[in-house]
């Protein structure tokens, strides 16, 4: 394995608010888009949480990689379809909360739109969603990572490979892409991450 696969450590003031959003609730549904890793499911779970894990990069992969276009493919009504099933297909209000990490900024509309859609139905009013957007505006790809939470406001990141944004968010487009739900605040690390939590 190289060094670019190492993993990385970091602090995350994202994930210090969603959790501080759930400091004082007992036996909540956490949905995890960062697939069954033990470490999250044992950090949740010694909360007193339960949590549904869900990689939601397979998914995108199964649905839209083989050859061709990985953004053009997300334009198939089939694909999408397809997509959505396999990552989204809760009952309305299933969750308390959504660790969402990187994987909204590589959806194209109206894509993007749906899912986030979704999102908003499958929480629970008041809960929160934490997502990572990259912030450098002429990147014409951004690494994608594996997430695994180390502490309630620390997290390592494995390097999975890189996809081109689907387009560069900034706070007033995050705002109107968020905008069904209550709060959007927002903190911009070193590194370049935008990193955003959403209450609904």
């Amino acid at each position: 394995m190289g060094s670019e696969a190492q993993p990385q450590t970091r602090s995350s003031h994202g994930l210090e608010q969603f959790f501080s959003s759930i400091q004082d609730e007992e036996n909540l549904s956490i949905l995890d888009f960062a697939g069954a890793t033990q470490a999250n499911v044992s950090f949740i779970t010694a909360l007193g949480h339960r949590i549904y894990s869900n990689d939601i990069l397979r998914a995108l992969e199964e649905a839209f990689g083989g050859e061709g276009d990985f953004a053009a493919h997300q334009s198939d009504p089939e694909r999408a379809a397809f997509f959505l099933r396999e990552s989204l297909a809760f009952p309305d209000q299933s969750f308390n909360g959504a660790l969402v990490w990187d994987t909204l900024q590589f959806l194209v509309p109206p894509l993007l739109e749906e899912t986030v859609d979704r999102l908003f139905h499958v929480l629970q009013p008041n809960s929160s969603l934490l997502a990572f957007f990259h912030a450098e505006e002429k990147a014409v790809s951004a690494p994608f990572y594996s997430y695994r939470i180390l502490g309630p406001k620390s997290m390592s990141l494995t390097p999975r490979g890189q996809l081109r944004p689907a387009q560069y968010f900034n706070n007033r487009s995050l705002e109107k892409l968020f905008q069904k739900f209550q709060s959007i605040k927002f903190f911009l690390t070193r590194d370049h991450l935008r990193e955003v939590i959403v209450r609904r």
